[in-house]
């Protein structure tokens, strides 16, 4: 496989340096993380979600979970949850299901960060696949993304973290 015509198309448009990367097959943030040696603290995963009906793109560290309640709270929703695949499938073409870009290509899909990703240096995201990823500035992606920034996550049930958490939100 290799990142996502569209995905490099994109970086190349805003004229932004960037470098691909591929790893063997990951399923999880984490795994990328792992793949390529790198924090999940600076591995950005999408976790998409349904609120009243529209698709949100959330955009997190790989080392982080998503609170829905929050997350309902913030976009003043009745109803948030998780995506089905089919409606991942139907929203965001053009890449695997699973392995969303974090970058804002989707029209009529609001993008938000959660402010645990703001870090100096570099990020990782996948790049439409589940064997690539895209590293760049940390800054570079957020000025060309220009994601609404909201506090949304928790840390995840890794034991190498420490924190033990309820299996809600398991995303």
């Amino acid at each position: 496989m290799s990142t996502a015509t569209w995905v490099r198309t994109e970086l190349d448009q805003n004229g932004l340096p960037y470098r691909e990367v591929h790893h063997p097959e990951a399923f999880t943030a984490q795994a990328v993380a792992q793949c390529e040696h790198i924090s999940g603290h600076r591995v950005a995963k999408v976790v998409i979600v349904m609120a009243d009906g529209r698709p949100i793109e959330l955009i997190l560290p790989a080392s982080r979970r998503v609170q829905l309640a929050a997350v309902r709270e913030l976009l003043h929703a009745r109803e948030v949850r998780l995506a089905t695949e089919a409606e991942m499938e139907r929203h965001f073409t053009e890449c695997e299901p699973g392995a969303i870009p974090a970058l804002r290509h989707w029209q009529g899909v609001d993008v938000m960060m959660d402010s645990s990703l703001r870090c100096g240096g570099e990020i990782l995201f996948q790049a439409g696949t589940h064997c690539d990823a895209v590293r760049m500035k940390f800054d570079d992606w957020f000025r060309m993304v220009a994601p609404r920034v909201e506090m949304f996550s928790k840390p995840t049930n890794d034991p190498n973290t420490g924190y033990v958490w309820p299996d809600e939100d398991r995303f």
